[in-house]
């Protein structure tokens, strides 16, 4: 958890949740999340899945399981000890931690306003459904990991056909999350 230098009781701060893509771990956000955390008096939170890989990738049946807890402890104590902006609350990952994003997302969509999808590779529709939180995805044509057709004309088609705001962002690059595309994210969150 980061929270910025500037912090106080006084105002409201954006959350950005970041979630790691499968065999990795909260590490893997520490190049510069946390430098843009403090460049924009943003609050920024890398958990790491209790398993290899977020719960919904690794439980056969394609069902939460420990990992929304262990989230809803770590909100409860973000919010415990941080003054958030409820109109600023980010959900974001990478490859399978999008995946976990968009799936998780769209089911609390009034919790998290914004939801942040880097090189998905699917998502699974939530029963309920709830709120409507914007969207950004972004892939790059040479993923050799997870097909960026699949996200182009799959994944972003369904959200928009769902009446969800998606923003496109695609990247000449492979499977990754080069600066401009987390930098077009971040401007896109905190507009």
């Amino acid at each position: 958890m980061y929270v910025p230098r500037n912090y106080s009781d006084e105002s409201a701060y954006p959350l950005f949740i970041g979630l790691h893509g499968a065999g990795g771990d909260a590490d893997n956000w520490n190049g510069s999340y946390p430098d843009r955390a403090e460049a924009n008096s943003m609050i920024f939170v890398a958990p790491d899945s209790r398993s290899s890989s977020w719960d919904l990738m690794t439980y056969p049946d394609r069902t939460f399981g420990p990992d929304v807890q262990f989230l809803d402890e770590m909100l409860d104590h973000v919010f415990t000890h941080c003054r958030i902006d409820p109109n600023r609350i980010a959900l974001g990952g990478f490859s399978d931690g999008a995946s976990y994003s968009l799936s998780l997302g769209i089911g609390n969509g009034d919790l998290f306003t914004h939801l942040v999808a880097y090189s998905p590779g699917y998502y699974v529709i939530p029963d309920p459904v709830v709120g409507q939180p914007t969207i950004f995805v972004s892939h790059g044509p040479h993923d050799d990991v997870l097909p960026f057709y699949n996200t182009a004309n799959t994944i972003v088609p369904a959200l928009e056909n769902a009446g969800y705001d998606v923003t496109f962002h695609e990247f000449d690059g492979g499977h990754e999350v080069p600066t401009e595309v987390s930098t077009a994210a971040l401007d896109w969150f905190l507009a």
